[in-house]
């Protein structure tokens, strides 16, 4: 499988994926996954010139005044299919808006990660096992079966039994279950289900390994180049 080297093209839908170095475990607890996920919220923003931790060092009133002008002023880099994070790697579904807007964002998003985790950890050094992989997602239909197989990546790896209790995916988005977190995703235009029609298509896997194969090219997980 071949991971492609030309420029991401604006319009186009992409299976992004970074692991950390040597597998090693980048999300320990609760906090550093929502460190994560607010990163991932904020950055997409053109006109979010912050860096995230100046930013959660504002007054609350300001933060929430910040935010509030970047979604009715600001354009985006990317949009957000979908997500989901582990402890060891991140798959994002992204949807190129700006020009290089997948490059910027990610750029953005594991510098910030890191520069918080080695300070946290007391390290130096890179976090992330090089640049970021992404594999071109060619129809919708493909798009929707990578969104299930996103979300059931934590039960996969047995990290919860069922992909619902795993707060750290936009799984909750997908079947209106999101109490804990703002939504952010854009996915409602491009597929035709209920939350209810789209969780039995996730928790249904009769038919998960033949379906499977709709997607092979746009997996990466295993990739190690």
């Amino acid at each position: 499988m071949q991971i492609r080297k030309e420029s991401l093209k604006n319009d186009c839908y992409y299976h992004i994926f970074s692991r950390s170095i040597s597998k090693y475990v980048v999300f320990n607890n609760p906090q550093e996954y929502s460190r994560m996920i607010e990163i991932l919220k904020l950055y997409r923003f053109v006109e979010f010139y912050h860096s995230y931790s100046k930013f959660i060092q504002l007054e609350l009133n300001t933060q929430k005044a910040i935010i509030s002008s970047l979604k009715k002023n600001s354009p985006v880099l990317i949009e957000i299919v979908a997500y989901c994070l582990m402890p060891t790697h991140i798959h994002l579904l992204l949807r190129q808006i700006a020009d290089n807007g997948i490059s910027k964002y990610m750029a953005k998003v594991l510098n910030s990660y890191t520069r918080y985790f080695n300070i946290k950890h007391q390290r130096l050094g890179p976090l992330w096992a090089g640049r970021f992989k992404n594999v071109l997602v060619s129809d919708d239909n493909q798009l929707l079966h990578l969104t299930r197989y996103l979300h059931l990546n934590p039960s996969s790896a047995e990290l919860v039994q069922n992909p619902k209790k795993w707060h750290y995916s936009s799984y909750r988005e997908y079947i209106n279950d999101n109490v804990f977190n703002e939504e952010f995703c854009t996915f409602s235009h491009l597929f035709n289900f209920t939350p209810k029609e789209y969780q039995k298509f996730v928790l249904d896997q009769k038919s998960y390994q033949r379906e499977i194969s709709l997607i092979k090219h746009c997996l990466i997980d295993s990739y190690t180049g």
